[in-house]
């Protein structure tokens, strides 16, 4: 199996380093020095990582034979691939990788069906689950806790909490006056601290194993 870990800025300096935008929680692993990864186009690869450091908040790595800024600047905008085992599993067992999730049921707390899951997307703060419901409808279900506080790779399913009107809009809340409105504010609010504070741990590798990434 294949996932896409990174892709290539700009080149750094003159002796060959590129930044990197990193797209794997375990970047240690995927991108150390040693590791090989595929590339996309397939041209420009396969590259040897053959060093790393992070400088000012970016992944700094120089590959094996690109040796000045001439060569690393045409290495911009490829995208890096790991082979992965498809039975590897993250260490931590809050983390799953994209391929892990795709193609399980999302149901409501009390069982009832919603659709498939299609689609891990990553943003920058957070990561939102595609779910492609009986009428070929998507939503998009934000992957926090307080709304997925189920993930059951044993019984194929993700449970979801979601708030009213994300599913189905006939059931979104109808304000009608400002106590009511000031209260789903502060809804809306936790969801946001929530999200914001799941963020900070999947900066450190800690809701989806590969979440930066995805399957190829």
């Amino acid at each position: 199996m294949q996932l896409v870990v990174g892709k290539i800025g700009r080149a750094h300096g003159i002796k060959g380093d590129v930044s990197v935008e990193v797209r794997t929680d375990e970047p240690e692993l995927r991108l150390g020095p040693g590791a090989v990864v595929l590339t996309d186009p397939a041209s420009t690869g396969p590259l040897t990582v053959e060093s790393g450091k992070v400088h000012s908040g970016r992944l700094l790595l120089r590959f094996a034979g690109v040796n000045d800024r001439n060569a690393a600047e045409a290495l911009r905008g490829t995208i890096l691939i790991s082979e992965v085992d498809p039975e590897e599993r993250p260490d931590d067992p809050e983390e799953f990788y994209d391929h892990q999730l795709i193609g399980l049921d999302v149901v409501l707390l009390d069982g009832t069906p919603v659709g498939e899951l299609t689609e891990v997307v990553h943003l920058p703060y957070q990561d939102l689950l595609t779910v492609e419901k009986a009428d070929g409808t998507e939503v998009l279900v934000p992957f926090v806790t307080r709304i997925v506080p189920t993930i059951d790779l044993e019984n194929q399913r993700v449970v979801i909490d979601p708030p009213p009107g994300l599913i189905d809009a006939a059931d979104a809340v109808v304000v009608n006056d400002e106590s009511e409105a000031e209260a789903v504010v502060e809804d809306a609010d936790a969801v946001v601290e929530d999200a914001a504070a799941e963020g900070e741990d999947v900066a450190g590798g800690a809701v989806t194993g590969e979440s930066a990434g995805g399957d190829v």
